[in-house]
């Protein structure tokens, strides 16, 4: 193997070395029964990074105007807060938080239904400690949305 393969391999990340390998991983909700595109597919990483975006910068505003009294440098924890309180009533209630609404997503269980209240909590107490959704597994699902028994789609 010369020094290019081993960087392509390494730029590309561990699913292309294994694919190269010959391993045949198929494409990411194939192991739960999702289609490969249209609605009700894996949503993916942009839009979801995109909605938790919206959703922070709709937060911070609040914190900053209901909260804090108008200060920005205090309106953090507070946002945090209200993200888990605005996560908790919009996901368990209409399955998705404004921002992912906007780009098209929506958040139900594995096996197609609602998530019920316990999952729901879980999986927003998870989602605001940052780590867990920081993790993927094969599927392109973090570890709140694992833990939960939840999986992110396309509307």
């Amino acid at each position: 193997m010369d020094n290019r393969q081993a960087i392509g391999s390494w730029l590309s990340g561990p699913r292309a070395a294994v694919e190269e390998a010959g391993a045949d991983l198929g494409y990411r909700g194939e192991q739960l029964g999702l289609p490969q595109e249209g609605p009700g597919a894996i949503a993916p990483l942009g839009r979801r990074f995109g909605a938790l975006f919206i959703d922070w910068g709709l937060c911070m505003l609040i914190a900053w105007g209901l909260i804090t009294g108008g200060d920005w440098s205090a309106a953090g924890n507070p946002a945090l807060l209200v993200l888990l309180v605005l996560s908790v009533l919009t996901v368990g209630t209409i399955g998705s938080t404004p921002g992912k609404r906007l780009l098209g997503l929506r958040v139900i269980s594995v096996n197609g239904g609602r998530l019920g209240f316990g999952r729901v909590v879980l999986r927003s107490v998870l989602l605001c400690l940052g780590i867990p959704a920081l993790v993927w597994d094969r599927d392109g699902r973090g570890l709140h949305d694992r833990f939960s028994g939840a999986v992110q789609v396309r509307i």
